[in-house]
This record gives structure tokens, C-alpha cells and sequence, in this order.
């Protein structure tokens, strides 16, 4: 698949490198996502409706980017894009280097499994599974070894080592979501796309759980994009973009900014 992944240049002269079909540039910081007169509409029975509108935006590796705006503003419409669960009307988005539009599913699909972990608002996770399972699973099809040890130590690493033989309708909603923080990053992810991670949770559940989260963010250096309407968990990433009816409105610093 030559010219479809291709890490873009980004503050100092790349060198390029090539594994098979895939490209990559070699710089000392590089763009994770980069997006270029993103638009969205959909058909309705009114017409057509605009999601988002030319947006472009970068994001570079191991930065945190939390996407804030009121409802219907295009937040989550943008997270699934970004993350190539969905296509764009027109413009392009390039994730880890790789230009979406110019990949069928199949190959999205696969890119993700490589590249990306997620954290939804509902969990996710399997009912049929323990915890520790609900972990193990994306290192297992990954095909990676030792997923028992590397769910294990996850496990502690958000405080429920004692709780892995439990199903998910024996764990509160906290700890829910912890151990799906705990599978996102059980594959090494190279981005986080989280869509309103505290959402479900109350006010001090959900304070634990950001502290969980970035503490993980932080030791990986993971790309985070996260969409909330918590301002506590917006504030603790590096960027805030705010998006007003499908565009992007403001862009200013949070307060890792300089971390």
C-alpha cells in the first residue's frame, strides 16, 4: 500500500524510512493526527445536516488534547473520525502517519489493532469475562506473550489486583472503569482516543479515575485525545480545543502544558 502511511515532517529535517508498504518519517517529535478541512454532514429527512465544518487540527506524539463543547457541537463525530471508526464527507486526517481515506475498513481496522486503544463512558467490557480477562484480551489477539503477567501487573497499576477474578456486574462503576483504563493501555497503544471517560461516574469516582488515567498517560507517553464536558479532566491536558457548531472556536493551554 505505497503513498497510503507516511509520517509527515514536522520541526526539523526527516529522514525516511521503509518497512515494506509502510513509511515513516524519523523526527524528534512528530505529528500522531493530523487533520486538514475535516467535513462531516449526514442526509436527514430535512436535508442535509453539517456535523463538523473544515476543521484541521495537529496533534503531535505524546501530547494530551481534551475536545470540549456542548452538546451536538461535532465532539464526538470528530473522536470517531480521528480514530477511522467512521468516514469523513471531505478533507483528510492522517493517524499515525497513515492517510484514512485512502484505507478500506479492513486496513483501518487493522491500523487501530496496532495503533490505538479506547476508553468509552459505558466501559465496555465483556460480561462474560473477569477483569483480569477483560485485560488479557486485546494483548491475546494482538498475539503477544506473557498477557497474564502484563494484565496482572495493570491490574495493579490502577489498584484492583485484588478484584481481577471478578465479573463486571460484581464491580462498581469506578472500577469498571479502570480496568477498561487498564485495557487500553494493555497493548502499548501509541494513541488514547477516550470518549467522556467520567461521564457515567460521580464527582469524586470520577477524580479517582482521571488521576488513574493520566498517571498511566504519563508513565507510556501515550498520544490522549479525550472528549469531556468534565472541566477538571479538560484541565489536565496539555491543549483544550473547544468546537462551537462544527468548528473549532479556541484553542488554549491546559494545565500540563508546560509539564
Amino acid at each position: 500500500m505505497p503513498g497510503i502511511c507516511l509520517r509527515r515532517p514536522n520541526r526539523r529535517t526527516p529522514r525516511l524510512h521503509y518497512n515494506g508498504w509502510f513509511a515513516k518519517w524519523q523526527t524528534a517529535r512528530e505529528d500522531m493526527i493530523r487533520i486538514a478541512g475535516l467535513t462531516k454532514r449526514v442526509p436527514t429527512s430535512e436535508g442535509e445536516l453539517t456535523i463538523l465544518e473544515d476543521v484541521s487540527l495537529g496533534i503531535d506524539a505524546g501530547e494530551s488534547v481534551a475536545i470540549v463543547g456542548a452538546s451536538g457541537s461535532g465532539k464526538s463525530t470528530l473522536l470517531g473520525l480521528m480514530a477511522g471508526l467512521d468516514t469523513a464527507t471531505s478533507g483528510e486526517i492522517w493517524l499515525d502517519g497513515c492517510k484514512l481515506s485512502a484505507m478500506d475498513e479492513e486496513q483501518r481496522a487493522s491500523l487501530r489493532a496496532r495503533t490505538v486503544g479506547f476508553v468509552f463512558q459505558t466501559f465496555q467490557l465483556l460480561p462474560s469475562l473477569t477483569a483480569l480477562e477483560n485485560v488479557m484480551l486485546p494483548i491475546e489477539l494482538k498475539g503477544d506473550p506473557g498477557a497474564g503477567a502484563k494484565a496482572r501487573d495493570l491490574l495493579d497499576r490502577v489498584g484492583l489486583s485484588q478484584r481481577g477474578h471478578h465479573y463486571p456486574n460484581q464491580l462498581s462503576g469506578g472500577e469498571q472503569q479502570r480496568i477498561a483504563i487498564a485495557r487500553a493501555f494493555a497493548t502499548r497503544a501509541s494513541v488514547l482516543f477516550a470518549d467522556e471517560p467520567t461521564g457515567n461516574l460521580d464527582t469524586a469516582t470520577g477524580g479517582k479515575v482521571v488521576d488513574v488515567l493520566f498517571a498511566l498517560n504519563r508513565e507510556f507517553g501515550t498520544t490522549l485525545v479525550l472528549v469531556t464536558h468534565d472541566e477538571r479532566l479538560a484541565r489536565e491536558c496539555g491543549r483544550i480545543v473547544k468546537l462551537v457548531a462544527g468548528r473549532i472556536a479556541s484553542e488554549e493551554s491546559g494545565e500540563s502544558a508546560d509539564a
